[in-house]
């Protein structure tokens, strides 16, 4: 008989030290709540492991490593986190970088980084507003006289899925790689 006494035993211990413990309690008096808050958390990691951006049409002309760009600044891909993305992911690849907006700075630079990108705005899962998101970017390297280096391009898959949302740095990324060492991913 012992051992049938030991199991509810157990089981009033288990059931005491799991109302002790803080966070998301097993006796949660909204579990609801905690349905909305597991579900977020499954979304949130979703959203963060979503299938890597690809580069795509790269053309690299196998010229000497690029050190240092200057950064043309486009108006008119007012994404907010594209250039700060920009630059983060060249100092990965040992490029350092300033930003410049158009027409000014060429005496300083050696290697321009031009971009355009196309925006669109949607309704993230679990999100109640728009926000913008990156569907498509090109990048280029030039020479101060004009000369193109490489090129590289992104472009969203057309099924969108999650990786649309995906943050706009882990989409540029292997842009930038390709762009500089002419390496697609």
């Amino acid at each position: 008989m012992r051992p049938f006494l030991a199991r509810p035993l157990t089981a009033a211990v288990a059931l005491a030290a799991a109302m002790t413990l803080g966070g998301c309690a097993v006796l949660s008096p909204l579990p609801a709540w905690e349905l909305v808050k597991g579900a977020g958390a499954a979304t949130s990691t979703a959203l963060a492991t979503t299938a890597p951006a690809k580069a795509s049409n790269t053309v690299h002309h196998g010229d000497a490593p690029v050190r240092a760009v200057c950064i043309e600044f486009n108006r008119n891909a007012p994404l907010e986190d594209l250039v700060p993305a920009l630059q983060v992911e060249l100092k990965g690849q040992g490029v350092d970088s300033r930003v410049y907006e158009p027409g000014t700075g060429l005496q300083q630079c050696g290697v321009w980084l031009r971009y355009v990108a196309t925006i669109e705005w949607g309704v993230p899962p679990m999100a109640s507003g728009y926000r913008a998101n990156l569907s498509a970017a090109s990048l280029s390297l030039h020479r101060s006289d004009g000369t193109l280096l490489s090129t590289s391009s992104y472009v969203a898959d057309e099924n969108f899925g999650l990786a649309r949302w995906a943050g706009t740095r882990n989409k540029i990324a292997p842009v930038v790689k390709a762009l500089v060492t002419g390496f697609q991913s």
